[in-house]
């Protein structure tokens, strides 16, 4: 096996490793009396960083397929912004270029004119997801690809402390010390050593520790980002994934708040969003929070890719 397909089949292994359940038996004590004797909770291991799945995404509207408003198009950065980066709507009709992220590594990235469709952030490290992509359009001089890096350590679960010097200063200015604290001792450590681990068969601490060993290629000295993105993002055509659904390429979805949106990724760093807020609608005056949106693709082989409020400009 070459170094490449070693780094990809490991690090799949960590995005996809499945979570042991709180009601698992473990020497006559389920897991959850052992997290409790411990003093912690454990819903985290039954959540991935971030969950959000095509069956979450159900607002896609294919009454409005093939639906142009009759307006000229305007830019969506004429309109106010909000404290989140985000834009107050007002009627009409907008277009946004925005830098996007990918938030399912090792999966292909946008093409073959499969549609996306909105859908809300969800899963253990929603929080921190959203605060990063919010606080990053206040930090222009964080580089995209720094941020893109910093996300696919949060969902591989690496440890903050140690990443590059560049990644943690990022994290610094992003997240806020309880978020940081968070992520540097999440429960997958507490059962690697303490009192849960003391108390679990050698075979699950070894799956554990070798999760762990896994987790800090991510965090390998030296590894580029060219690097990371060949193995979170993969080349060649992408096939039909497991439960995917016809989806045709911009499609609208009617969001919850009243206005419609839909999502043309030119590549997962980034999409041209468009938002139809029809006079009169209760979408007008509401707040878009790119952050909290995230293009869930009717192919589940593809990637799950979310908003930001920063402006996409060319290389």
């Amino acid at each position: 096996m070459d170094r490449q397909t070693f780094r990809a089949a490991a690090i799949a292994m960590v995005l996809s490793v499945c979570t042991v359940p709180a009601g698992a038996q473990f020497g006559g004590l389920k897991l959850g009396d052992l997290a409790k004797r411990a003093g912690i909770s454990v819903p985290s291991l039954r959540k991935e960083p971030i969950s959000t799945s095509l069956p979450d995404a159900r607002w896609g509207d294919p009454t409005q397929d093939g639906f142009v408003p009759p307006l000229p198009r305007r830019e969506l950065t004429e309109l106010q912004r909000t404290a989140n980066g985000g834009f107050i709507l007002q009627a009409g009709y907008y277009r946004f270029h925005d830098q996007s992220y990918c938030l399912h590594a090792g999966t292909h990235g946008p093409g073959g004119g499969d549609g996306y469709l909105y859908a809300p952030p969800l899963g253990a490290a929603k929080d921190a997801v959203i605060t990063i992509v919010r606080n990053s359009v206040h930090h222009p001089d964080i580089d995209q690809h720094v941020i893109q890096a910093l996300l696919w350590a949060i969902l591989s679960r690496a440890k903050l402390e140690n990443l590059s010097d560049e990644q943690r200063s990022a994290a610094a200015q992003l997240l806020s010390p309880r978020q940081l604290a968070g992520l540097n001792r999440s429960v997958l450590d507490m059962l690697s050593a303490g009192p849960i681990a003391d108390n679990l068969p050698r075979e699950i601490r070894a799956m554990m520790q070798a999760e762990a060993d896994l987790r800090q290629m991510l965090t390998t000295p030296g590894t580029s980002f060219g690097e990371l993105e060949r193995v979170a993002v993969l080349a060649g055509i992408a096939p039909v994934g497991p439960g995917s659904i016809t989806v045709p390429g911009g499609r609208w979805s009617h969001h919850p708040d009243g206005y419609w949106i839909r999502y043309l990724p030119n590549s997962y760093s980034n999409t041209v969003v468009e938002i139809w807020a029809p006079e009169g609608s209760p979408g007008i005056g509401k707040e878009y929070d790119p952050a909290t949106h995230v293009a869930v693709p009717g192919n589940t082989a593809r990637q799950r890719l979310i908003q930001s409020g920063r402006a996409y400009a060319s290389p």
